[in-house]
């Protein structure tokens, strides 16, 4: 009777011990899946206001840019400015030989004494209409002449600018390439290529803020003058002059220079930089959401950064959930679990 109590007691304590092992055992394993899931900090996302500010680059030009040169070639006596020099229009600049000026001068001269003569006897009918027209024209064409001949020979600043090239010296024989070029520096201008997302959007007006690398630490602010009417077919980008001021002369044509843009605001949602994974071998961007325990790759699109986030073009919709922290062990749909 005894043995047979014992023998149950045995069984009883048996059963037990399965039973605790068994639950134990099943914690244990609870644990180690809740420890596979890799672990994330995620962040919520919104919509806010996004100032549509676009950078372009571009080299900075004069207003106006003249070459000055007789049309044909010829000697040249005295060049009376240099490089540097501050011009007037209507300033005399160069002057040419002037032995072909001085004969078309006595050449007008006896037509003139001439023409006086005829116009005379035209008056009492000793020549003809025709003979007094013709003397008339030929004196005419002279003096067009002469004229044209004065512009070749004394060359006058046609704006007021500086003098910003000089390639020959006095007495040198003109053969073509300009003598002196004067460019007007106030204004200035600067060329920059928008893209056609914006044409509707650019406004003769508009005020843009420059800055140069040639004048750290300094802003300008320019006008858009004129917006090209077409758009580059194969970059997809149009044209736009922005007029400067210049009125300190401080901008120099050939200066590098960055212009910004503000085409106005649009509401965008914005996430944290850290959120965004790039893709490798590739230049797409993605972010991992976060919903109800598990996380999707989601491709964006990148507008501006923001200092520590970027605007989003598309891809991921208000209020959503995601992922910060922890990309590095992420697949598309896996199971995860969030940190504080």
């Amino acid at each position: 009777m005894k043995r047979k109590a014992f023998s149950l007691a045995a069984m009883a304590l048996t059963v037990l011990l399965a039973a605790c092992g068994g639950k134990s055992q099943t914690t244990q394993t609870a644990v180690e899946t809740e420890e596979v899931k890799p672990a994330v900090k995620v962040a919520k996302v919104a919509v806010r206001p996004v100032d549509q500010v676009r950078d372009y680059v571009g080299t900075v030009q004069a207003e106006v840019k003249n070459n000055i040169a007789p049309q044909a070639p010829g000697r040249i006596n005295k060049i009376f400015v240099e490089v540097g020099d501050h011009v007037r229009k209507g300033q005399k600049l160069v002057q040419m030989d002037a032995a072909n000026l001085q004969q078309l001068t006595l050449q007008i001269e006896n037509q003139k004494v001439d023409f006086a003569r005829v116009k005379e006897l035209y008056a009492v009918g000793g020549v003809s209409k025709a003979e007094f027209d013709n003397m008339k024209m030929s004196l005419e064409v002279a003096e067009s002449q002469y004229n044209n001949t004065m512009e070749n020979t004394q060359l006058l600043s046609p704006i007021d600018g500086i003098v910003t090239a000089r390639n020959y010296d006095n007495g040198d024989l003109y053969a073509g390439a300009a003598i002196l070029t004067v460019e007007q520096i106030r204004p200035v201008k600067l060329l920059v290529n928008v893209s056609e997302n914006y044409y509707s959007k650019v406004k003769k007006g508009d005020k843009a803020i420059i800055t140069l690398d040639a004048l750290p630490g300094e802003k300008f602010t320019a006008t858009v003058s004129l917006k090209y009417p077409t758009i580059n077919a194969a970059t997809h980008t149009f044209p736009v002059e922005l007029t400067l001021p210049n009125s300190n002369e401080k901008v120099r044509p050939g200066m590098f220079a960055r212009a910004e843009l503000n085409f106005g605001t649009e509401y965008r949602v914005v996430v944290p930089d850290m959120a965004i994974v790039k893709q490798p071998g590739s230049g797409e961007r993605f972010v991992y959401v976060y919903n109800n325990g598990k996380v999707n790759y989601v491709k964006v699109e990148l507008g501006q950064r923001l200092d520590d986030a970027y605007e989003l073009l598309g891809g991921i919709p208000d209020g959503a959930t995601v992922v910060i922290a922890g990309q590095g062990r992420l697949a598309d749909g896996m199971e995860v679990r969030v940190e504080k």
